[in-house]
């Protein structure tokens, strides 16, 4: 029994006592046995917004299995490595990628600077309002955006005007602020992974700087250890000051083949679990599978109630070799609509 549990019992034993001796044997026996019953209930499920099934015991049968040591499933601490996907993995990601939403809003607060962008696209059209048009433009007009948002800058004064951001921008069609957008089931993962002494990374295609804003407050991960799409930077001194800029060029795509790439640059060992929701992901959990004992999870968005349900055909987020390749390998994945009890935080859910 864990010291937690004995200054628990410690502290109430007087009042069960007391209960004991002014009830019946027989009732204060069976009050006992079913609030023992509940308590070991509640403290033995480690995460509580998943439904029980294939999922869910999968995972808890991994964890177990690579935490006890004479396990043919054993890791040892210092290999115990995890990798996240973040859009559509650990926060929503439609009806568009949320970085792309910061772009806009960006581009929207710049305008008034550049009386030019009222001819010229992408601009145009985010002025205008027409976001099928800017998706129509392809990663070329949304690299544009990124550059122009982006670059000219230190990456400390890039993650304050992201904060920024974050403190008032809400989602268009839920209404809720984007750090309430994230999946509840996915933080009691990375809780638990955590408690068993794996470290856990985010491997994204989002830009590094843009999730090292704030991936720490909302998911408890430390900015050295979210991989991400980069733009070039330069060093130079400023006003007699050491200091790091932002350039308008692309350095690094985290993103399909990226991504084992940015895991071999950045992290140097094979994560032994990783996460995705995407055909984007698909390398990473390759990648993962060469490794063995290895966990390989996906994500696939079946909740148009709850959230969207989309996979081999969408434009974001599209899922279809990685759904076969997880059904051909074994690979465990999460049916949102089946296996989460609930999707986004409680407090902030209208369900």
């Amino acid at each position: 029994m864990s010291k937690k549990i004995l200054r628990t019992w410690k502290h109430l034993l007087p009042a069960l006592v007391l209960m004991v001796l002014s009830c019946k044997q027989e009732s204060g026996d069976a009050a006992l046995e079913g609030s023992n019953e509940e308590a070991t209930v509640a403290s033995a499920d480690p995460l509580p917004s998943w439904n029980e099934g294939a999922a869910k015991s999968a995972i808890i049968e991994f964890v177990t299995a690579a935490t006890t040591e004479g396990s043919d499933g054993f890791i040892p601490v210092k290999d115990r490595i995890a990798t996240f996907d973040n859009d559509g993995n650990l926060w929503a990601e439609q009806p568009v990628y949320f970085q792309l939403l910061f772009a806009i809003d960006r581009i929207k607060l710049m305008a008034e600077q550049h009386p030019e962008w009222k001819n010229e696209e992408p601009y145009k059209s985010i002025l205008e309002g027409n976001l099928k048009n800017i998706e129509a433009q392809g990663m070329q007009g949304i690299v544009k955006l990124v550059m122009t948002t982006h670059a000219g800058m230190s990456p400390q004064e890039f993650r304050k005007i992201v904060q920024d951001w974050m403190a008032f921008a809400t989602h268009p069609k839920t209404g809720k602020p984007y750090n309430q957008m994230i999946y509840e089931p996915m933080l009691e993962l990375l809780n638990y992974l955590r408690d068993h002494e794996f470290k856990t990374f985010i491997v994204s295609g989002g830009g590094v700087e843009f999730m090292r804003a704030w991936a720490e407050v909302t998911y408890g991960i430390p900015p050295y250890q979210v991989v991400g799409s980069s733009i070039k930077t330069e060093f130079v001194i400023e006003n007699g000051q050491a200091v790091i800029k932002r350039l308008p060029e692309m350095e690094f795509i985290d993103d399909k083949e990226g991504k084992p790439i940015g895991i071999n640059r950045f992290i140097g060992k094979i994560p032994v679990f990783a996460s995705g929701n995407s055909d984007g992901d698909l390398q990473m959990l390759l990648f993962s599978d060469s490794r063995d004992p290895s966990f390989q999870l996906y994500l696939h968005h079946t909740d148009s109630i709850r959230e969207w349900a989309y996979d081999r055909d969408s434009h974001i987020g599209k899922l279809d070799k990685g759904l076969d390749e997880a059904l051909a390998r074994g690979w465990t994945v999460i049916d949102m609509a089946n296996d989460w009890k609930t999707v986004f935080p409680e407090t902030n859910n209208d369900e």
